[in-house]
């Protein structure tokens, strides 16, 4: 693999992973929007006003490949020691190990600030980010029938937990 490396999101990075972020939406069950996002609703999703919670953006030999973060996953204080991971990633780079060493570079990033638990809902059709999850140490704790509807059909999340302290 050429040359990995993750580093915080600038301003000037947001139009390229919107882009990204936006593919999914439009072609693929990933993500439930239903239109594309734009710069202003896109910018509030990666940009967090807590230190705590990060976005990096992911490079690979020079290119930029997506985005990973962690983020809350509830806004009530007793959830502050668990943080959502996010991922999306250039469709060119899914399946050439990018999404599992995102993983592991953010749950280095969370062990730094504290946090003890990780999770990850994803719709379940997407295999890939299920299997990433899986082979980082990931396991299922939910699933949820019939909770999204998009293209005429009705979608399943799953949800994946690990225990990093």
């Amino acid at each position: 693999m050429s040359t990995l490396w993750f580093k915080p999101l600038e301003e000037s990075d947001i139009p390229l992973l919107m882009d990204i972020y936006n593919h999914f939406v439009v072609h693929t069950t990933v993500s439930f929007h239903t239109e594309p996002v734009d710069i202003s609703e896109f910018t509030a999703s990666v940009i967090h006003q807590n230190p705590r919670y990060q976005t990096d953006v992911i490079w690979l030999g020079g290119i930029l490949q997506g985005y990973v973060q962690i983020m809350p996953h509830k806004k009530k204080q007793a959830y502050d020691t668990t943080a959502e991971i996010t991922i999306y990633l250039h469709p060119d780079c899914v399946g050439r190990g990018v999404g599992s060493a995102a993983i592991q570079h953010i749950e280095a990033v969370a062990k730094e600030r504290g946090f003890h638990s990780l999770i990850s809902t994803i719709c379940s059709d997407n295999a890939p980010s299920i299997r990433s999850f899986m082979k980082n140490g990931y396991a299922q704790c939910a699933h949820f029938r019939e909770v999204g509807f998009k293209w005429g059909k009705f979608l399943d999340i799953v949800t994946y937990q690990k225990i990093i302290s």
